[in-house]
């Protein structure tokens, strides 16, 4: 499979709301969430002084990544890593370029070319291990967490991280079935749910799947520290960009948003979230549900210069 052909979502909006920091002298960019570099690429092509760090929790992901930099050699440094791992590598000096970044990128959730892997159990289109994990250093799939949650955590699961209005009637459909055998593929765990969600716009395990992948690679939490670091790390009126797909992270973010700026560390570039235009939406169903929040970080919460080190 190519996964270079990956169509990165929003990418016109982020490179124009992004370019008066990101073509001044000395800027670089953090993107957290590199995956196939595909707003990185096109970014470091559209500003030859900018240099970019791209972290990725997936050896995968950014091996593909590393195939799209490798011509704009030193001024691309990659990077494995989580984005609640990136605050320890700033406070320990273990970052690529000097000063703080004049920008940081994440794109949250999960990215194309996941879905588009059947192997890596994140889709219900094709049987597969009942996977989902993008860090495969995590220990817990989401096949434990079918296996071996109690139904009632299982239901508040699938009703918190993935709207499923009918959680607990698919949790206890869960429990039942894996009293007879363990469910271990993504098909089995797709027509269990189907059968008591039924058909409808979307795949009746739409919602179940994206819970479960939510969780097993915390992405909340994950979310949630992508936001601190951009308050602990990013230059004076550095930007922070945020494009999220799920109602739940998008909420997170808009009220992250709003407290950050009633307390003076950011104020909002857009007082509403940046959506893909509908030529964009024919070209890349993704982006459908994507929505861009961008932050400027106020000359009052300057990165201290002990958290901003080179390596």
């Amino acid at each position: 499979m190519d996964l270079m052909h990956h169509i990165p979502v929003l990418l016109e909006a982020t490179r124009r709301t992004l370019a008066d920091v990101l073509g001044a002298t000395g800027a670089w960019l953090l993107d957290g969430t590199l995956g196939a570099a595909g707003h990185s690429s096109v970014l470091l092509g559209d500003f030859p002084g900018l240099r970019v760090w791209g972290t990725d929790q997936d050896d995968q992901m950014l091996a593909v990544a590393q195939e799209a930099l490798a011509s704009f050699g030193d001024r691309a440094v990659t990077t494995r890593a989580r984005i609640s791992e990136l605050g320890e590598l700033f406070a320990a000096g273990d970052v690529p370029f000097e000063g703080a970044p004049a920008a940081m990128l994440f794109d949250v959730g999960v990215a194309s070319p996941h879905l588009d892997q059947p192997e890596r159990g994140f889709s219900f289109q094709a049987d597969a291990p009942l996977d989902m994990r993008m860090d495969l250093r995590r220990e817990v799939t989401a096949a434990d967490i079918v296996n071996t949650w109690p139904a009632d955590d299982l239901a508040d699961l699938l009703f918190t991280e993935g709207d499923e209005r009918r959680s607990r009637q698919v949790a206890a459909a869960i429990v039942e079935a894996r009293r007879r055998s363990p469910i271990q593929r993504t098909g089995l765990l797709a027509d269990l749910v189907e059968g008591v969600v039924g058909g409808g716009r979307i795949h009746g395990a739409t919602r179940t799947f994206q819970a479960l992948r939510r969780e097993v690679n915390r992405e909340d939490a994950e979310l949630r520290a992508a936001l601190e670091l951009g308050e602990r790390q990013l230059a004076p009126g550095g930007l922070l960009a945020v494009i999220g797909f799920h109602p739940g992270e998008n909420r997170v973010v808009k009220r992250w948003a709003r407290e950050a700026e009633s307390r003076g560390a950011f104020e909002r570039v857009h007082k509403k979230p940046i959506v893909a235009d509908a030529a964009e939406r024919r070209e890349n169903p993704r982006a459908r549900s994507a929505e861009l929040r961008v932050l400027r970080r106020l000359d009052g919460g300057a990165a201290s210069p002990s958290e901003g080190g080179v390596r």
